[in-house]
């Protein structure tokens, strides 16, 4: 084991925060997050990797009923546009999901990529134009992660339209919303992903999902695959 490793406890508890987080829809309380919590949860947003150092996020902190309402209005008409793309019982099934949790939700938090941060030639981003965009989803992630830990749900609605979003929160052109997420203690954490509980899709097993070396060639590395059958680290709790 490495000298750098972190001790067991240490370890379990980030592969626990990994395996018990949730995209929160509907187990949130009123209850208000603490500034310093808050305060936690943004500078491990802020501390992810992003290409060329360029750090492109900017973190828009939303309490005000009037601003969720209006996100809510938008979330509402793209949400009627979503459903149609189904029919039958799935169409009923998509209409019966919990898709958001806005008004519910004592916090909400739009993350942005300014994608002008850096100037014109970031270092890294010569070739992956879009590498700026994914550094955000990093902070998106160490800051779910990070909230885990606290006890803090956190829901990302991608239902909304993102032009109509920026107009909302008045963003500059150069200024895309990425991720907006509510926020909020909650009052259990489900066992399984909620839309694997209600059915719409289940988890692809990991061994599936394995190339070797090229798409098209099988993972051949047998101790690797007997590690995967053998491990239960892939199990939600």
């Amino acid at each position: 084991m490495s000298e750098h490793a972190f001790t067991d406890a240490q370890r379990e508890g980030l592969y626990r925060a990994i395996h018990e987080r949730r995209d929160v829809r509907s187990q949130f309380l009123p209850d208000p997050i603490a500034p310093d919590v808050l305060a936690r949860l943004l500078r491990a947003a802020h501390h992810a990797p992003s290409v060329g150092f360029m750090q492109p996020w900017d973190f828009i902190v939303i309490d005000r009923l009037q601003t969720k309402q209006a996100v809510k209005s938008l979330y509402d008409r793209a949400n009627a546009d979503a459903a149609e793309n189904y029919a039958g019982d799935r169409a009923a099934l998509y209409r019966r999901l919990k898709l958001e949790g806005i008004v519910e939700s004592p916090i909400n938090l739009c993350i942005t990529c300014d994608r002008t941060r850096g100037g014109p030639h970031v270092l890294g981003r010569n070739t992956m134009l879009d590498a700026d965009l994914f550094s955000t989803c990093l902070a998106v992630q160490n800051l779910w992660l990070a909230a885990r830990a606290e006890g803090i749900g956190v829901g990302w609605v991608s239902i909304v339209d993102p032009v109509e979003l920026a107009g909302v929160l008045a963003l500059p052109t150069h200024v895309v919303p990425l991720a907006y997420l509510c926020l909020g203690y909650v009052s259990e954490f489900l066992a399984r992903p909620e839309l694997e509980t209600a059915g719409w899709r289940a988890r692809l097993p990991l061994d599936s999902l394995l190339h070797g070396n090229q798409w098209a060639e099988p993972l051949r590395d047998e101790a690797l695959l007997l590690a995967l059958r053998d491990s239960t680290t892939d199990t939600p709790r």
